[in-house]
């Protein structure tokens, strides 16, 4: 298995939005995009094209549109991608490189915005200082309880927000957005990923979850205007792990005092003069479930975005940094529920890596 890398220069998420705004779509953009008086991008966190293929004939809706498969970002997790996919940007521009990130001598929780030693958390604004949408007022739809939330001030501050706490909401609130004219609307449902954590990809729950947001797409279809496309996309796919693939790695904690990142993307942070010990443990103890980074390889091999990091960003990235292979996830001994996952993302396999960017016109 070779690891997928991320189009930035191309079809990715991170080039959706700027795609949009520019006066002509790329050509990897699904026709029915071109000419739209409104674009409703539609994030169904982690639905990856892997298993889109998988379940396409039990997803009628999704399986009528067109398009195909692009990439996300590195590494492929909801913090990372949802941050590239609004401001445009790569992640090494950013910054917001995991779902818990190195912050001082602690560690970020990004999506609870809290440090996970008790102390005060960074502002989101400085944090994260690119602003969405290229500054402009993107109407965005999402659930009602991110209003105030420390990442949506991080990754969406000054778009006007549109709260949902129901499907049926956000259904209603696209509408309005698309009928007053809007050129562009964002909106996210987070189930697809919350259902896949909790029971994996191959239970019923996950099947039935599929296709509840294959229905959710039919609604927005039905409820858009003819002037209007639906641009479906994902920040991520996943990765079947189950508890057999969580892994304890006894010798590389002893020598990672400080750990973050994603279970399946695990940036290892070395104690000073350490990184050339911590190296080799990683190597010897995982070389076969993980590709295997240094700092500088994941910086110089573009895998985050061509560019250098601020210094900031750059303390983010682990001395090491383990991308799992296969099923494999690596356990963090600060974050053990992490564990409980049955399916994870962030690493680098074309089931995380791939995701749709499928586009059909409205039919209200």
């Amino acid at each position: 298995m070779q690891p997928v890398r991320p189009d930035l220069a191309g079809a990715s998420v991170a080039g959706i939005v700027p795609g949009l705004l520019a006066p002509n779509v790329p050509g990897w953009f699904p026709e029915p995009v071109r000419g739209a008086g409104t674009t409703v991008l539609l994030v169904l966190d982690g639905l990856g094209w892997i298993e889109l293929e998988r379940h396409r004939p039990a997803l009628a809706n999704l399986a009528s549109l067109t398009g195909g498969p692009i990439t996300t970002v590195v590494p492929s997790t909801t913090s990372t991608a949802l941050t590239s996919i609004v401001t445009g940007r790569a992640p090494i521009d950013h910054g917001v490189l995991g779902y818990r990130v190195r912050e001082g001598d602690g560690v970020l929780n990004v999506l609870q915005w809290r440090m996970e030693d008790g102390g005060r958390a960074p502002d989101p604004r400085a944090f994260q200082r690119h602003p969405p949408f290229a500054g402009r007022p993107v109407p965005v739809v999402t659930q009602s309880s991110f209003r105030r939330t420390g990442f949506t001030r991080a990754h969406l501050e000054g778009a006007p927000f549109h709260g949902w706490s129901t499907v049926a909401v956000l259904v209603e609130q696209c509408r309005a957005q698309a009928e007053a004219g809007a050129p562009l609307v964002y909106a996210y449902y987070p189930g697809v990923d919350t259902v896949a954590h909790e029971f994996g990809l191959d239970d019923d729950r996950y099947r039935a979850e599929l296709g509840f947001a294959d229905r959710l797409v039919g609604w927005l279809l039905d409820a858009l205007p003819a002037h209007a496309t639906l641009l479906v996309t994902a920040d991520h796919g996943q990765a079947q792990v189950g508890p057999e693939g969580w892994v304890d790695l006894p010798t590389v904690a002893g020598l990672a005092p400080i750990q973050a990142g994603d279970g399946r993307f695990r940036h290892l942070h070395a104690r000073p003069g350490g990184a050339a010990d911590l190296l080799a443990a990683a190597r010897e103890e995982v070389g076969e479930r993980a590709w295997v980074f240094t700092r500088s390889e994941l910086i110089d091999g573009g895998w985050l975005g061509p560019g250098r990091p601020t210094p900031a960003a750059g303390a983010r990235i682990g001395d090491v940094v383990l991308a799992a292979r296969d099923g494999w996830a690596f356990v963090d001994p600060a974050l053990r529920r992490e564990a409980d996952l049955v399916s994870a993302h962030g690493s680098l396999t074309e089931g995380e890596m791939l995701v749709p960017l499928l586009a059909g016109r409205g039919r209200g």
